[in-house]
């Protein structure tokens, strides 16, 4: 009997293999079916909508301090680099370096990309068929006898045919609004850089102005103390001294002073790298960045970095496919659907070949009437597109607005330091003229102290002129778009 019994067993497991094999080629014959008719309608399907063209903008043929110029085209994935490292001052620049590692606006962009990119995947799957299976066991009946075990399990498949390009103008509209987020990304980066510097050179012209009050108040203190001898002597009246020592306090109390705005921009650094305002502190020191020399010639690529700009452009291209998305909806669709499965009551039959069961159809839909409802979507994108087209150019004019206002900016600032240099240098000849006069018994204090509030003014001046040029500087490197492509010497000279 082992003998007889043991072909049986290979017969049966052969039969078994061949019914496998059978349903395999059932699955494939279906699923061939299925993809050769799906290609077909994709050979035959077009795409509704107006193609899209960059809008153009009012741009004009050069800088004012620029004779080279071309038409501008966004190129936000340059990478812009550390620009901030033209100002030369270490500590400047390993703050900026914390910001992309702290800063919650950063990440909250970053987040905001990456959610672009998502709905940018989810808008590509839509160009293929969703694949859906099933398993089920079920009994039924109505007494002992009619009870029933069914098994069940299939395969089913639908797609809906992209015959007027929906699809393909989703994907577009994602992959441009994907490209605008990665732009928006780029721009909240070097606007929380150019905060930063800004912050940091403020706080260090602060600490240049509270040295100089620092020293002026040694010098006042020395004079406070000759005109107290002089005093003494029965030199001088005692109004002199008076004068002297309101002047020693009053310079004293503006040092002071100068606290309350360093704190206030020491925490808002704090916060810009991520952390508790209480968890920074920046050693006073006098102003040490050096001023950059920029070149007047610049050329067309560093305005092309800006990523306000480029983020406008794309988001008119979303605009765009928007549209095509809107005016396929008013045409026919077509689902073609697919499923295959194995049935049975018998758990033994239940994976043969006779228990299978396919199925093959496609349906369409054509929505007869919607009052207007899809023409008034396709006018509402429309309307989206020109309202996108006039940010566009409105960016390009501000970006152009910006650039100029701060080339004029460090133009003006520069000649009216050179005249402010000379200022402070007649301000201190005129002290000490005016001091030796007050020895010789000449003039009165009140001469002096004169001469004295004129320097000290003329210097604090000198300060902030240094601070406003290097603050536009900075500005004019955001208004470019970020880092340069050409050589960026630093001038030397500290003014």
């Amino acid at each position: 009997m082992n003998f007889n019994h043991k072909p049986q067993r290979t017969q049966r497991s052969q039969r078994k293999t061949r019914v496998g094999f059978s349903a395999v080629n059932a699955v494939s014959s279906v699923a061939k079916r299925f993809f050769v008719f799906a290609a077909a309608l994709l050979l035959a399907a077009c795409t509704v909508g107006p193609k899209y063209e960059r809008p153009t903008a009012i741009t004009p043929p050069a800088y004012q301090a620029s004779k080279d110029w071309k038409i501008a085209e966004p190129k936000d994935g340059v990478p812009r680099g550390k620009w901030w490292m033209i100002f030369n001052d270490a500590v400047l620049n390993d703050l900026a370096d914390q910001i992309q590692l702290g800063n919650q606006e950063l990440r909250a962009a970053e987040a905001q990309y990456r959610r672009a990119q998502a709905l940018t995947q989810q808008a590509r799957a839509g160009r293929w068929p969703v694949v859906t299976g099933d398993v089920s066991v079920s009994r039924s009946g109505g007494g002992r006898r009619n009870e029933n075990t069914n098994y069940d399990v299939g395969a089913g498949a639908s797609w809906d045919a992209d015959l007027w390009g929906r699809v393909r103008k989703s994907i577009e509209a994602g992959e441009a609004t994907e490209a605008a987020s990665a732009a928006d990304l780029e721009s909240v980066r070097l606007a929380l850089q150019s905060e930063l510097v800004l912050n940091y050179l403020q706080l260090r012209v602060l600490d240049s102005q509270r040295r100089l009050l620092d020293e002026t108040a040694e010098a006042f203190q020395k004079s406070l103390q000759l005109t107290t001898n002089r005093y003494k002597a029965g030199l001088v009246a005692r109004v002199d001294v008076v004068q002297a020592e309101a002047q020693l306090k009053s310079t004293q109390a503006q040092a002071i002073d100068t606290g309350v705005a360093r704190a206030q921009l020491e925490h808002a650094i704090a916060v810009l790298l991520g952390r508790a305002p209480a968890q920074l502190n920046i050693k006073p020191e006098p102003l040490k960045a050096a001023m950059p020399s920029i070149p007047t010639g610049l050329p067309s690529e560093l305005l092309e970095r800006r990523p306000d700009i480029a983020a406008a452009e794309r988001r008119v291209a979303a605009a765009n496919a928007q549209i095509g998305v809107a005016m396929a909806a008013r045409y026919p669709s077509l689902t073609l659907s697919a499923s295959l499965g194995l049935a049975s009551s018998s758990f033994a039959n239940w994976l043969s070949l006779p228990s299978r069961a396919w199925a093959f159809g496609a349906s369409g839909a054509q929505t007869l009437f919607d009052a207007g409802a899809r023409k008034s979507v396709t006018a509402q994108n429309i309307a989206a597109h020109e309202a996108t087209v006039a940010n566009y150019r409105q960016t390009v004019l501000s970006a152009f607005a910006e650039v100029e206002d701060n080339l004029a900016a460090l133009r003006i600032l520069e000649q009216e330091a050179v005249l402010q240099a000379d200022a402070v240098k007649a301000a201190r000849q005129a002290l000490e003229l005016t001091n030796n006069q007050y020895r010789a018994g000449i003039v009165s204090y009140l001469n002096v102290v004169s001469a004295q509030t004129t320097l000290l003014a003329n210097e604090r001046t000198a300060l902030t002129l240094q601070g406003r040029r290097l603050t536009a500087a900075a500005a004019l490197v955001r208004a470019l778009g970020g880092g340069w492509t050409v050589e960026v010497k630093i001038d030397e000279q500290k003014m």
